[in-house]
């Protein structure tokens, strides 16, 4: 499966902007190998959020109970499918573009199918632009995959966008691709109703999965050697089944066995109420970090986006962890140029950012999205690119600059990582402090998925260097003497 980072601002954390192949792991899920009948293939193509990536693990867990085989490249295969993110305009046109690709790779009899949030929203329109696309299914459809691509088969061209508000996929077992940390769904949808946001369109209504429901993946996971654990939503703290919140949930997986770091993402500053803060701090799995999105550091223009808190509300948010959580560091979102935006309020926004002491900022610029709050404001109040490019480069150099000047300041400290994999140049190990540092170290593939204690010598300002100070690294075995 290969994903892609680049397609959602504000406020789901997302990755780079680049991609990466990742294969299902053949110790999760169902795979039957007593047929000597060729099994059909299916590869899926990730844009967006970490919740895309579940859900293209979810996706890979019903296919496999069906008979398919994942495969991490389209050439050839069986089954294609794009699973897409719609929180800006760039990320949908790049989709369309994607889709236009996919038919050089396609076999006479190979089904290519769109899901997640660009398929939710556009449903039926997709069909019309891409003649070749077959199936285009929601969020909420997954289940319905292999009848839809029988259904293909037989010439039918089917479509499945129906909320469906008590789905959460208990019984489907997820092909997990990554060993080393496990993305847990704990809630889907939103109650929020930002006014840039189409999250709320394409994913309906939040709602949360029951807590021992949670607990029961999380230790399935556990058993099979993953020790760090990510818990998704779209506005994740505010978890609720009826009975438990998630001060709840967060006390309840860091109290099972083996879980090691335990990370959530993303949450509503309004969320963090007295309780979810204690067991953040009282947990002893949960990581030093939390990203939390700020969107403006304005009051006005948060008004108008709906966030429902102030400037100094956030600041204040901001304070109660850190009092609470030592160490802590903070990511964020920022959205510029939101209609009405003035230099004033991008002023502010920058105060904030140095204010909060951010260490890192996912920054966008304005989308307007189709049926949004934010698209129906005056035309007048709508910022020019060039005024919008211009800020958003601004707001970059002063996150990387106070970025720059923390991480210099840990240079020669001693922290622990979880190495995570290669680098991407193949040369050096990537690993990850508790506090979400990326560290890059000399070492051989057998050390992915383990923990060690490392010096931190050198930094580009956003990525360290490091050198192993434990002693338990494994050591290359010397070549044998020639006879």
């Amino acid at each position: 499966m290969k994903t892609h980072g680049a397609c959602r601002p504000p406020s789901r954390f997302a990755p780079s902007l680049t991609s990466r192949v990742l294969k299902p792991s053949p110790t999760v899920g169902y795979l039957s190998e007593m047929s000597s009948t060729p099994r059909p293939t299916v590869y899926i193509e990730t844009y967006g959020c970490q919740m895309n990536v579940a859900d293209s693990e979810l996706m890979y867990g019903t296919l496999a109970a069906h008979g398919y085989d994942a495969v991490d490249a389209p050439d050839g295969a069986d089954v294609i499918l794009v699973n897409t993110c719609a929180i800006r305009d760039h990320a949908e046109q790049r989709v369309i573009g994607r889709l236009g690709e996919m038919r050089r790779f396609m076999k006479p009899d190979s089904i290519v199918g769109v899901t997640g949030c660009m398929a939710q929203r556009l449903g039926p329109k997709l069909l019309e632009k891409a003649r070749h696309v077959s199936l285009v299914v929601g969020p909420d459809g997954y289940r319905a995959l292999p009848q839809l691509i029988d259904n293909a088969r037989n010439g039918e061209r089917g479509i499945f966008t129906t909320f469906d508000l008590e789905e959460h996929y208990e019984d489907v077992v997820p092909r997990r691709t990554d060993p080393v940390k496990a993305w847990i769904p704990v809630q889907r949808g939103c109650d929020y109703r930002c006014t840039y946001c189409i999250v709320p369109q394409t994913r309906g209504s939040e709602r949360s999965r029951q807590l021992h429901e949670v607990v029961r993946e999380v230790r399935q996971v556990v058993e099979t050697g993953t020790s760090e654990i990510v818990l998704l939503g779209q506005t994740v703290n505010s978890y609720n089944d009826g009975a438990n919140d998630f001060a709840d949930l967060l006390r309840a997986v860091g109290a099972i066995d083996g879980v090691k770091r335990l990370r959530y993402t993303s949450p509503h500053p309004n969320d963090f109420s007295d309780r979810v803060i204690a067991a953040h701090a009282e947990v002893d799995a949960a990581c030093e970090h939390v990203h939390l999105p700020m969107q403006s550091g304005s009051t006005r223009v948060l008004k108008r986006m709906l966030r429902r808190y102030s400037r100094e509300e956030f600041l204040q948010c901001v304070d109660r962890l850190r009092a609470a959580v030592p160490n802590l560091v903070l990511t964020t979102d920022v959205i510029v140029g939101f209609p009405g935006e003035s230099d004033e309020d991008f002023a502010e926004t920058l105060t904030a950012v140095t204010a909060a002491g951010f260490s890192d900022a996912f920054t966008f610029k304005f989308s307007p999205r189709p049926g949004t709050p934010a698209t129906r404001m005056p035309a007048e109040e709508m910022i020019a690119d060039d005024v919008a490019s211009e800020r958003l480069a601004r707001l970059i150099q002063t996150v990387r600059a106070q970025s720059r000047e923390q991480n210099l300041s840990l240079l020669g400290s001693r922290v622990e990582i979880l190495v995570e994999r290669l680098a991407r140049d193949g040369a050096l190990l990537m690993g990850r402090t508790r506090n979400w540092k990326t560290v890059l170290v000399p070492g051989e593939a057998s050390l992915i998925n383990s923990y060690h204690t490392v010096e931190l010598t050198g930094t580009t300002g956003s990525t360290f260097t490091g050198t192993f100070v434990d002693q338990h690294k494994p050591m290359r075995q010397p070549l044998p003497m020639a006879s």
